[in-house]
């Protein structure tokens, strides 16, 4: 594993090996229409604020917050604080006032850039009573700010000073640069608080360099000639790691989406090849397709459903590692020019390689987009491990699992009760037949994080003396893979004993196209019971309700024709559980489960102990509704 000194050793060596100052590197929206920036264009800019920052005394060491969506700017400011060995502290833009007062408390943060008006009214808001911030960077216009305090300094204004800056302190800056060591900090990262306050995980330059090598030595196709398309958040070790970072080691362009709302329109605009996402997204746009072509009817409908069996025929056959025969050959190019391209072009036309984490992919999810001949590649990492534990491989992808191991780590199964290693694993060691019992998931090696900022409890807690990581994740080896169950922390215990993990469970119900969330309860109760929340769109095409049904201020659904209509559903999707796994009883939930709502955290997972407490009164409901019918 030869790595650089730094992350912007990293970007330098880019520049100096792969690409020349003149090849693009960043594209961005502006004016109606994508423009580019080079190497040279993005890299006078870094220096600009690396200089900028020695001027006013930023030391190695310093850690500056940074709330702004995806853009350039993000990733040249970071790049300007890597080159100095200063700390990236970024916040989620979607944060409440008060979880960005704790984080810029908490991290002791100097600086902070600021993405737009609405973010720095946040941020005051934040800073109020507060002194440690002595710049408030603008990657928008001064005058846009509406505001006198005197912390505040525009990034343009820093880049029409920048030859200037640079010429002055470009010695500091560079003797800075020199200083930087694999195992200084680079970043802290404050993971979501599901259950408590938000961490900062301490993430050094060598913990994203020698994950960035592991990606690449295991999905080797990613490479300069790729584009991708960044929308998940920059803020989040994974679009980091996976999109940022990875792009630049092997010099890939990298496009920003205007937002999730645009993400449709952009990919025919930028047609990327490859783009990191999430499970959620993936469903909606197999749902969508589903729906388009079954609502079509007749023949269109009938060669649909043709094309798709031919490709899940070619899919098992090369999973199975058979040669495909050349009627099957003829069928699929068939099916491709018929239905395929057309799936295709909805992603750009260009798209082979869709990786997806942050949340367990349906097993059905990943194969439709096997069947048409577009990877879905489900991966497994945390925070903590700077992500990247295991990713399903181009040449052997195995859905329902989250991959291979990748190089350079070592990952056991531990069982808790008896303490001790059920087993050890690396990529070395890969067996297509090997699997394991069940057990906690831990993990060792360069990636794994330094610890929690300023919470050595905490971190005693998960990193014990032999260097392991404990992720709180239950799973096991199957195939040779690694398959994940839920959260030890999700685990539901019926009043009988029986262990429920709800994400399996879930991922059965949310089959269903009249389910789009779903919240099991039922730990310590006799049954499971569900918080269910339908499609809007769905509930609009079906009941022909407006706007008006889900701005009713009663938060649940109670009309019964809505309710027997998702009720068809569940009792269809049940059979394919245990007995004690199935829904006995659900409400419907007029509106979806928001961050801004603190109901979930800004990686879309569920709080738990928020939502059980927020809606205690509902839940007993239908406990008492099942005991009324038993009786």
């Amino acid at each position: 594993m030869n790595l650089p000194q730094s992350l912007h050793q990293m970007l330098r060596n880019t520049m100096s090996n792969i690409k020349k100052p003149e090849d693009v590197f960043l594209l961005e929206k502006a004016d109606g229409k994508y423009r580019t920036h080079t190497y040279a264009d993005i890299s006078s800019r870094i220096n600009a604020v690396s200089a900028f920052l020695i001027k006013d005394g930023y030391q190695k060491g310093d850690r500056l917050a940074m709330i702004l969506d995806n853009c350039p700017e993000y990733l040249v400011f970071d790049q300007a604080l890597m080159q100095l060995g200063c700390v990236n502290a970024s916040i989620y833009p979607t944060l409440p006032e008060s979880d960005i007062a704790y984080i810029l408390a908490d991290s002791g943060a100097k600086g902070i850039i600021v993405g737009s008006p609405f973010l720095l009214k946040k941020t005051l808001k934040a800073l109020e009573g507060k002194s440690a911030v002595e710049h408030i960077f603008l990657k928008f216009p001064l005058e846009q700010a509406k505001s006198e305090d005197p912390r505040l300094v525009a990034l343009e204004d820093i880049f029409a000073q920048g030859e200037e800056l640079y010429n002055e302190y470009g010695d500091q800056v560079q003797a800075a640069f020199s200083s930087v060591r694999q195992d200084d900090l680079a970043s802290l990262i404050y993971t979501s608080g599901t259950t408590g306050v938000p961490k900062g995980v301490m993430l050094t330059h060598l913990n994203f360099m020698s994950n960035v090598w592991m990606a690449k030595d295991i999905i080797p196709s990613i490479n300069k000639n790729d584009r991708y398309l960044s929308f998940l958040p920059l803020c989040h070790v994974y679009e980091r790691l996976a999109t940022y970072y990875l792009g630049i080691y092997v010099g890939a362009e990298i496009a920003f989406a205007q937002s999730i709302e645009s993400l449709a329109h952009n990919m025919t605009e930028v047609q990327p090849t490859v783009m990191t996402t999430v499970p959620r997204l993936l469903e909606r746009v197999k749902e969508r397709v589903i729906k388009n072509a079954e609502g079509k009817g007749g023949i269109s409908a009938k060669i649909f459903r043709w094309a798709v069996g031919i490709g899940e025929k070619r899919r098992k056959t090369l999973e199975a590692g058979k040669r495909v025969g050349s009627l099957l050959e003829l069928e699929y190019t068939l099916a491709e020019k018929l239905v395929f391209t057309k799936v295709k072009a909805r992603l750009g036309g260009r798209m082979r390689l869709l990786v997806s984490g942050g949340a367990a992919l349906p097993q059905h999810v990943g194969e439709f987009f096997g069947n048409m001949g577009i990877l879905a590649l489900e991966g497994y990492g945390l925070t903590e491990t700077s992500p990247l534990m295991a990713v399903n491989t181009e040449e052997r992808p195995v859905y329902g699992t989250v991959g291979s191991l990748v190089a350079g780590i070592e990952v056991g199964i531990y069982d808790n009760e008896k303490n001790e290693f059920i087993s050890v694993r690396t990529k070395e060691q890969f067996d297509p037949e090997y699997e394991s019992e069940e057990g906690e998931i831990v993990v060792r090696g360069p990636s794994v994080m330094k610890g929690y900022w300023n919470k050595p409890q905490e971190t005693n807690a998960v990193l014990d003396k032999e260097g392991w990581f404990h992720t709180g994740d239950v799973g096991k080896f199957y195939k040779g893979n690694l398959k994940i169950t839920d959260r030890i922390k999700n685990m539901l215990v019926n009043a009988y004993g029986k262990n429920v993990y709800p994400t399996p469970v879930e991922n059965v119900y949310l089959r269903s196209n009249r389910i789009e969330q779903i919240f099991l309860i039922g730990d310590k109760r006799e049954y499971i019971t569900a918080i269910l929340v339908a499609p809007k769109d769905e509930l609009k095409a079906e009941f022909h309700v407006g706007e008006e049904f889900f701005n009713d201020p009663e938060p649940f659904i109670r009309e019964e024709e809505i309710r027997k209509w998702v009720e068809a559903d569940i009792r269809k999707l049940s059979g394919q559980l245990a007995k004690y796994e199935r829904i006995k009883s659900f409400t419907l939930k007029r509106t979806p489960f928001s961050i801004e709502e603190g109901e979930l955290t800004p990686t879309l997972k569920t709080k738990r102990r928020v939502i059980e407490s927020r809606y205690a009164e509902e839940i007993e409901r239908l406990y008492q509704e099942i005991s009324d019918e038993d009786y």
